[in-house]
């Protein structure tokens, strides 16, 4: 009877349902944005860097808010927050829809990213506190991954048909609804959880929080897509310096939780995810630019070509609870991780001959390892944290799952950017230039762009060179990412070895 008292029922798992739709729109909307770039830029002509805001704002605005949110939701009620953001999130949708200038769709992007980071710490650290039973929660976490798997799946086609029938702001509006419906039913199904005992949010802290996670988010991305400038390295500078005042605040006001880390059964996973996130999101940075400039999808093309790993990880993400169920926790991430590094080492032999079959299988692959890492790490992390704080655990998780995303864009990228320059420091060949070949070393789009001014045998000749070093570039960074996530499996088992199975 102890155990069925706290078994969660039909309510708890309707909840669950309503909780899963905002993370389903989140999803999606990454997903369609990049297809309404075109249609943005030819009607509302914003600048190169406006455009970078448009997509980055939201993610920078996102990262630096987690913790923020995570301590407030704690404080203030975990439903009370999410039905906030979510109503917030609806309206700005609305507004980015109707943007008719640059500066104010970059403005409701921005505000989309705070309110956007209300909802992961609060319907996770919900399904947390609904779901006690360690088996019913490993099950509603598959299913709340599953959500955003789901969301990469229809996003491309949903858009594609709102596109085609409607002007670009139409892919903002598909939120509003849902948000509604949300805040709607949110009041009758979902309960409320806050900590009693939780401490008031410290402001100083905050703004440290904000500027110290932006910053750096905003100073690494910037790294990998332009390389070192002044502007990146000072926003690293900064962002540091930011992040050592809220670190040293921190350990006198202590309110965002930090002291979970010395929890092995709560660090190790969160580490374990940040590392995936690391090689899935350099891989894709990279994955993104072989698809359209090597292999000439358009960016429809390219996104129809991801729906398979999608497809994988949302598989990935139904079969986690199973892994979770036989499996000791640590042996469940080491299995998966393993049969992530397999599919990236597919990977490696794509440019010398693999093309679209062999990606196709090697995503799918390890999409599909990857989906119950993220519920394995996940439940552990939540698990480990005691329920009041519950909200402050989801966000440092989520902190650390977008630090290890930015940071792994920068790096791969960075890595990539040096195979690739070493691969075009032979001579040029016959035909080009030098001062042709001298531009076309930095990027691969660059050497496409270098290659439209030249005449049509030295341009086939400078884009083979080029494609033949981005391949160089490629295989590196996904040997380099197998490797990570085979030390990754070996630590974890060996680690997390003595953590009983739930």
């Amino acid at each position: 009877m102890a155990q069925t008292q706290f078994r969660a029922g039909t309510r708890e798992w309707t909840a669950l349902a309503v909780l899963v739709l905002p993370c389903l729109v989140v999803s999606m909307g990454s997903n369609v944005l990049h297809l309404a770039l075109p249609a943005i830029s030819e009607q509302l002509r914003p600048t190169n860097a406006q455009l970078l805001w448009i997509v980055d704002g939201y993610v920078f605005l996102l990262a630096g808010s987690l913790m923020t949110m995570g301590a407030l939701a704690d404080r203030v009620g975990r439903r009370r927050l999410l039905l906030l953001g979510g109503g917030a999130y609806g309206v700005l949708s609305l507004l980015a829809a109707l943007s008719t200038t640059p500066q104010m769709l970059v403005a409701a992007r921005m505000l989309l990213g705070v309110a956007g980071a209300t909802l992961m710490p609060s319907t996770l650290s919900l399904i947390r506190s609904m779901f006690a039973d360690a088996r019913q929660r490993s099950t509603a976490l598959g299913v709340w991954t599953a959500s955003f798997a789901l969301g990469g799946v229809i996003g491309p086609v949903v858009g594609g048909l709102l596109l085609g029938a409607f002007w670009w702001g139409s892919v903002f509006v598909v939120a509003v609804p849902v948000m509604l419906l949300l805040v709607v039913l949110g009041p009758r199904l979902l309960p409320e959880f806050r900590d009693e005992d939780a401490a008031p949010v410290d402001l100083r802290s905050a703004g440290l929080s904000v500027v110290a996670v932006l910053l750096v988010v905003y100073g690494v991305t910037r790294l990998a897509e332009s390389g070192a400038g002044a502007e990146p390295l000072v926003a690293l500078v900064v962002g540091s310096a930011a992040g050592v005042g809220f670190l040293t605040r921190q350990r006198r006001h202590p309110t965002f939780g930090l002291e979970l880390f010395r929890r092995r059964t709560f660090a190790l996973p969160v580490a374990t995810n940040a590392i995936a996130f690391f090689v899935l999101y350099g891989m894709q940075f990279l994955l993104a630019q072989y698809l359209q400039l090597v292999l000439g999808l358009s960016p429809l093309e390219a996104g129809l070509w991801t729906i398979p790993s999608a497809l994988g990880y949302l598989a990935g993400s139904v079969a986690a609870p199973r892994v979770a169920h036989r499996l000791r926790p640590g042996a469940a991430l080491a299995a998966c991780l393993v049969v992530s590094a397999l599919g990236f080492a597919l990977l490696v032999p794509v440019p010398n001959g693999g093309g679209l079959p062999l990606y196709v299988v090697a995503s799918v692959i390890l999409s599909f390892g990857l989906a119950p890492v993220y519920v394995v790490a996940t439940g552990l992390a939540v698990s480990a944290a005691p329920v009041r704080q519950a909200g402050r655990a989801s966000a440092l998780l989520e902190t650390c799952t977008n630090l290890g995303g930015a940071l792994g864009i920068a790096v791969l990228g960075s890595v990539a950017g040096l195979v690739f320059r070493d691969g075009m420091s032979q001579p040029p060949p016959a035909g080009v230039p030098d001062d042709a070949w001298q531009a076309a070393h930095g990027t691969l789009g660059r050497a496409i762009d270098v290659a439209r001014d030249l005449p049509p045998a030295a341009a086939g000749e400078l884009l083979d060179a080029a494609r033949g070093a981005f391949g160089q570039a490629f295989q590196s960074t996904q040997l380099l990412g197998a490797v990570l996530l085979g030390l990754s499996a070996v630590a974890v088992a060996v680690l997390l070895r003595r953590v009983p199975g739930r």
